[in-house]
């Protein structure tokens, strides 16, 4: 089973390609994504990606965690599962 984690103080150049190979030598990658706003489309400076065994990821962070890229000290954990509910937005009562 993978482990999800937090990539947190991207540039907002950076792009899911970028952001895989920055994990790539610290084991397989399932999966990478820069998150986007979705009215602007551009960046919003954090992103996630799924290593496939929890040590991998935990090499991953150990490495990565407190790197500088591009001017930016990273910020790498594990994901915390999503709360549900909400999409945030406004409440209509």
């Amino acid at each position: 089973m993978g482990k999800k984690l937090y990539v947190g103080n991207l540039g907002y150049s950076v792009t899911d390609g970028e952001l895989e190979k920055m994990f790539l030598v610290h084991g397989t990658v399932h999966s990478a994504q820069v998150i986007m706003d979705r009215d602007t489309g551009r960046s919003k400076g954090f992103g996630f990606v799924e290593m496939a065994s929890d040590q991998e990821a935990q090499s991953a962070i150990a490495a990565l965690n407190g790197k500088d890229s591009n001017g930016r000290s990273l910020t790498v954990n594990e994901a915390k599962p999503r709360e549900p509910g909400g999409r945030g937005g406004r409440s209509y009562r």
